[in-house]
C-alpha cells in the first residue's frame, strides 16, 4: 500500500466551470482517486477554487459587487456541484483560506531568506481611465507570437505561450475597453533561472509526465527559464510577505500552485492531526498525481516544481503529470459569451451525472483535441451504457429471475466454454487496472464496456431462454458466468459511474459497495445468489430533447 497524493487543478471561482474544465482535470483526478483506494492506496484526493486570479475581479467590478462577497458565492455554489457530480476530493478548499494564506506566506519568505527572490523595475500596464494599475489578466490584445486577437496578458489560449504583457499589439484594458499606458513599477521576482539544472534532471528523469508535458517542459528549459514575477499591484489576493512590498499582493500563479500543499496541510488540520501532512509531502515515497489541461503544463513541471525545490524542505516533486487535450463543443472552443458549450449546472439539470460521467470519460482527450457533439452524447448514453452495458445487465438479471427463480444455491460444473469466457474477463479485469496505472483512462473505459459486450455475446450464444426447460444445468452454468461478469462490471465501472455501480453491485453481492476492492471484480459469487428487485440501470435520451431544454433554460436566465 502506498501514500497517494492526487489533485486536480483549481478552477477559477470567476464562473462556474464547462464540461471540459470537467474533464480536463477533475473528472480524471476523480477516477483515478477512487480507482487507487479501491486498490488499498492511501490517498489524500484535494483541490479548491482559485479566487485570486484577475478573472474573479472583473466579473465582481462588471457586476458592481465586493470581490469577496462574489468570490464566496461563487466558491460555495462549485463546491456544491462537484458534490452533486459525486466528486470524492478529501478537501476541497479555497485559496483565501487562512491556511492557505498562511503557508503561501511562510513559503516565500523560505525562499527569500535563500536569495532567489529580488527586486526590480518591471514595466506594467496603467489604465487612465480607471486610474488603475493592471494585472496581466487585466490587459487583452494581439498575441505577439501567433497574432491571435483577444490574448490575455498571461497567456494566450490560442498557441500556449506564456506571455509578457508589455508585447501585446494594440494592448486594451480588459475593465472598459480603453488603451492603456505603460509605466514602470517595482516588483519582486522568484529567479527561477537558478533552478534549470535541478528542473532539467527532474523533466528528464521523470517517466511520468504525459507527453506533451513532456515536450513543452523540455521546450521551456531549452529557451532559457527567466526570472517571475511575484508580485501585482493589486489588493485582491495574498499580501506579499517581502520587506518594502506591503502595497504588493502575489501574482496568482505563483501562489495557487501552492494550494495542493497547504489543502493537504487543512485536511488533516481539520483531523486535529496538525503534523500528518508531512507523511505525505515529505517522504520520499509519497505517490503523486496532477491532473491538469495543457495549458497548464509550466505552471507545474518547472514553476510549482522550481519552488518545491526552492524551499530546501525536501517536498515529494510532482510525479504524474497527466495534461489532456482540449475538448471542443460541436467543433468550436467552448464560450460562456457566445453561448457555445455546456456548463457543469446546466449539465446536471439536463441528465443524470453518470451520463456525463461516462461520456466524458469515455472521450478524454489524451492524444488530442477531442470534439463533443449531442450526436456522440445521444450514442455514448444510447447505445453503450444503455443498449450495451445496462442491457446486459438487465438480462442477466430477468433470466436468472425468470428461469432459477432468481437463486442459485451453489456454484454449477463449469464447461470449457463458461472457463474460456471467465478466464478472457480476468484477463480484461487485469488489462483495465493496467491503464488505470499507465493514466490511459478512455482506454480503461473502453475496455469496461468491452466486457459488456462480451457478455452479451456469451449470452446470446448460450441461450438461457431455449435451455431452460431441457438442461437446468445450462441453463445455471450460463446465468452463474454471466452473473460473475455483472459482478466484474460494477467493480470496473465503480470509478467512472459510481451511483450506477453501486446499484449494479447490489444485485449480486450485499457487502457495502464502499468497501469494494479492485479484485473483487475477478473474485466469484456468494452463496447462495440471491436475484429480486432490480430495475433498468439508463434510459434512452434524445439528442433534439437535450437541445430543446438548454435552449429553454437560458431563454428563461
Amino acid at each position: 500500500m502506498a501514500k497517494w497524493i492526487v489533485t486536480s487543478a483549481w478552477p477559477y471561482s470567476s464562473n462556474v466551470p464547462h464540461l471540459g474544465n470537467l474533464i480536463g482535470s477533475v473528472l480524471s483526478a476523480d477516477m483515478f482517486a477512487r480507482y487507487l483506494r479501491m486498490n488499498n492506496h492511501s490517498v489524500i484526493f484535494v483541490s479548491g477554487s482559485d479566487e485570486h486570479g484577475t478573472p474573479v475581479e472583473i466579473e465582481a467590478v462588471k457586476r458592481g459587487v465586493r470581490v469577496k462577497e462574489y468570490a464566496d458565492a461563487n466558491h460555495r455554489k462549485i463546491a456544491d456541484l462537484f458534490k452533486q457530480w459525486n466528486i470524492s476530493y478529501d478537501n476541497y478548499t479555497r485559496t483565501e483560506s487562512p491556511i492557505h494564506i498562511k503557508f503561501t506566506q511562510e513559503h516565500y519568505m523560505k525562499i527569500y531568506a535563500k536569495g532567489l527572490v529580488f527586486q526590480e523595475e518591471e514595466k506594467i500596464h496603467y489604465c487612465p481611465r480607471d486610474n488603475r494599475f493592471l494585472p496581466d489578466r487585466f490587459v487583452e490584445g494581439t498575441c505577439p507570437n501567433c497574432g491571435a486577437q483577444g490574448a490575455r496578458g498571461d497567456q494566450c489560449d490560442t498557441c500556449g505561450k506564456p506571455l509578457d504583457a508589455v508585447k501585446l499589439i494594440n494592448a486594451r484594458c480588459a475593465i472598459c475597453n480603453g488603451p492603456t499606458e505603460i509605466r514602470s513599477v517595482k516588483q519582486w521576482y522568484f529567479d527561477l533561472p537558478k533552478l534549470s539544472d535541478p528542473l532539467r534532471k527532474y523533466v528528464e528523469n521523470n517517466n511520468r509526465l504525459s507527453e506533451n508535458a513532456l515536450r513543452f517542459s523540455l521546450s521551456w528549459i531549452e529557451e532559457g527559464l527567466k526570472p517571475r514575477s511575484l508580485t501585482r499591484d493589486t489588493s485582491w489576493g495574498i499580501p506579499a510577505p517581502f520587506p518594502g512590498a506591503e502595497d504588493k499582493t502575489i501574482y496568482v500563479w505563483m501562489e495557487a500552485v501552492l494550494g495542493y500543499v497547504s489543502a493537504t496541510i487543512e485536511h488533516f488540520a481539520s483531523r486535529n492531526e496538525m503534523e500528518r501532512w508531512k507523511e505525505f509531502w515529505l517522504n520520499d515515497s509519497t505517490e503523486t498525481a496532477f491532473f491538469i489541461g495543457k495549458d497548464n503544463i509550466p505552471f507545474h513541471t518547472i514553476i510549482f516544481t522550481g519552488l518545491l525545490l526552492a524551499s530546501g524542505e525536501g517536498y515529494v516533486l510532482p510525479g504524474v503529470i497527466s495534461s489532456t487535450e482540449f475538448l471542443q463543443f460541436e467543433g468550436k472552443k467552448f464560450s460562456k459569451s457566445r453561448g457555445i458549450g455546456i456548463w457543469i449546472d446546466e449539465a446536471l439539470e439536463l441528465l443524470h451525472e453518470d451520463y456525463w460521467r461516462y461520456t466524458l470519460l469515455s472521450l478524454r482527450p489524451e492524444t488530442g483535441d477531442v470534439n463533443f457533439s449531442y450526436d456522440l452524447l445521444e450514442e455514448k448514453v444510447n447505445v453503450e451504457l444503455n443498449d450495451k452495458i445496462g442491457n446486459f445487465i438487465h438480462r442477466t438479471l430477468s433470466a436468472t429471475q425468470r428461469f432459477l427463480g432468481g437463486v442459485i444455491k451453489e456454484k454449477p460444473v463449469l464447461g470449457s466454454q463458461a472457463k474460456e469466457i471467465l478466464s478472457s474477463m480476468e484477463k480484461r479485469h487485469m488489462e483495465i487496472a493496467s491503464n488505470y496505472e499507465s493514466i490511459k483512462l478512455q482506454r480503461a473505459v473502453r475496455l469496461t464496456l468491452e466486457q459488456a459486450e462480451e457478455g452479451n455475446r456469451y449470452l446470446n450464444l448460450t441461450e438461457p431462454w431455449k435451455t431452460y426447460e431441457s438442461s437446468l444445468q445450462a441453463v445455471t452454468e450460463s446465468l452463474y458466468t454471466s452473473l460473475r461478469i455483472v459482478k466484474a462490471l460494477a467493480v470496473e465501472l465503480y470509478p467512472v459511474i459510481p451511483k450506477s455501480a453501486a446499484k449494479a453491485w447490489s444485485f449480486v453481492d450485499d457487502s457495502p459497495v464502499e468497501n469494494v476492492k479492485w479484485a473483487d471484480g475477478a473474485s466469484g459469487l456468494k452463496f447462495p445468489i440471491r436475484v429480486s428487485r432490480f430495475k433498468p440501470l439508463f434510459s434512452k435520451i434524445s439528442k433534439e430533447d437535450i437541445i430543446r431544454r438548454i435552449e429553454e433554460m437560458r431563454r428563461q436566465g
